[in-house]
């Protein structure tokens, strides 16, 4: 298993990608923290890892609140002795509208989960890391914090925001054993895409060249790849999942 004895934290593992990253973790054999605001989901998750032979607990965390971020941080410590990986997945879709009529209050709203609820993340986990001689860790990007899309720019400021954590931080540790990545999906079949879409997965996947939205478990399997051992060369790198959408012009 490319987990075994690893020491896990997955923020925004209520839905979506965090679940599905969750389930790949256990299954791979860590050992889970589970943190999300959203408490009695986060709970069903971890009794569902529980009773398949898997080992997680959980901690309601708001990462826009640093006080519980380090919460769940000292929490998993105390709990499992150390941290060795971490998925950022916490996260909003935000506000909608064009830059010059959104309100500021909503904006600061989206950027303080998606950049504060990183930072907070980050901040704490690699505090652990250092002490536990190392690791790895995952942000959650997307393919709209590589390049852009009109109405959207309080959720796409805030994921172009998090591929810059995650380089500056990548390498401002990468000669002290903790690597830094982050995934940047495209159109993923999760309750935020259906939301965003009014439940038409068939027009997300109008732009995907492989003409289909992806899989969460195709994105949890390159969470568990660049959390593993297998990446033990790659830091600092932004890693698409988009059925090759950036890839073309137009």
């Amino acid at each position: 298993m490319l987990l075994q004895n690893k020491i896990a934290i997955v923020t925004g593992a209520a839905s979506g990608l965090g679940m599905e990253s969750a389930l790949a973790m256990a299954r791979e054999g860590a050992a889970l923290m589970l943190a999300d605001i959203n408490a009695a989901a986060v709970a069903e998750l971890v009794a569902k890892i529980n009773k398949s032979g898997g080992q997680a607990e959980f901690c309601q965390t708001n990462v826009t609140v640093e006080d519980s971020v380090a919460e769940m941080v000292g929490q998993t410590v105390e709990r499992y002795g150390g941290l060795d990986i971490a998925y950022n997945s916490a996260g909003i879709e935000g506000v909608a509208g064009v830059v010059h009529e959104l309100d500021m209050a909503d904006v600061k709203a989206t950027l303080d989960v998606l950049i504060g609820g990183t930072y907070h993340s980050m901040k704490y986990e690699i505090r652990a890391m250092l002490e536990s001689g190392g690791g790895a860790i995952v942000n959650a990007s997307s393919t709209w914090g590589l390049n852009a899309y009109p109405g959207r720019s309080p959720y796409i400021a805030g994921k172009h925001a998090i591929g810059g954590l995650t380089k500056t931080a990548a390498l401002e540790h990468a000669a002290g054993n903790i690597r830094v990545n982050a995934i940047a999906p495209g159109p993923i079949m999760t309750p935020m895409l259906l939301r965003d879409w009014k439940g038409d997965a068939k027009k997300a996947a109008a732009g995907v060249p492989m003409q289909r939205v992806g899989r969460p478990e195709e994105v949890a399997d390159a969470v568990v790849w660049l959390c593993s051992d297998k990446s033990s060369f790659i830091t600092g790198h932004v890693l698409p999942i988009d059925g090759g959408m950036l890839a073309q012009v137009g």
